[in-house]
């Protein structure tokens, strides 16, 4: 069974993060979405809300017979191993993530040898988008829809209506 990893903060998920799910999800038997815990960076969302709108789009999205969604901490590679991955899935959104992904490609498999990292280029239309981008919006009460998929741009709002920054 082939396994692919695609990780991320997903905090919120955008229609970028979903389309580079939809586009590995077809070369692999499964592909394992892992919500990084992150100690060095403050998240919106907390990582259980941020697991349930990933799995809200991947049912909506007819993946979930190829796609499972966990949260994880820790070290990529081990997250890696533990689900028996043979890859690590990395979008590149312009040349300036590419030098950052790169890196880490390269010292996760200085670390694990047998762990590769694929990388997918950005489509055109979401190469300017980011989580942090959607936020901010958000945080405004600016139009998100044509940013994050429809299912969870009301919860992206309710979020921002219960911390009192819209």
């Amino acid at each position: 069974m082939k396994i692919g990893i695609y990780p991320g903060s997903f905090d919120p998920i955008t229609l970028g993060h979903l389309d580079i799910i939809i586009r590995a999800s077809k070369l692999v038997d499964r592909l394992v979405i892992g919500v990084l815990t992150n100690i060095s960076k403050k998240t919106l969302f907390s990582v259980d809300e941020r697991v349930q709108f990933i799995n809200r789009v991947i049912k909506e999205n007819n993946l979930d017979s190829r796609v499972k969604v966990e949260a994880f901490d820790g070290l990529l590679v081990d997250f890696a191993k533990v689900q028996k991955a043979s890859f690590i899935v990395r979008g590149l959104r312009a040349i300036t993530d590419f030098d950052y992904e790169l890196q880490l490609a390269q010292t996760n498999h200085v670390m694990v040898p047998e762990i590769d990292t694929i990388f997918f280029t950005t489509r055109l239309e979401y190469s300017y988008l980011s989580s942090s981008t959607v936020r901010e919006i958000a945080s405004f009460g600016g139009d998100i829809t044509q940013f994050v998929p429809e299912c969870i741009v009301q919860s992206v709002y309710d979020k921002y209506n219960e911390i009192g920054s819209v």
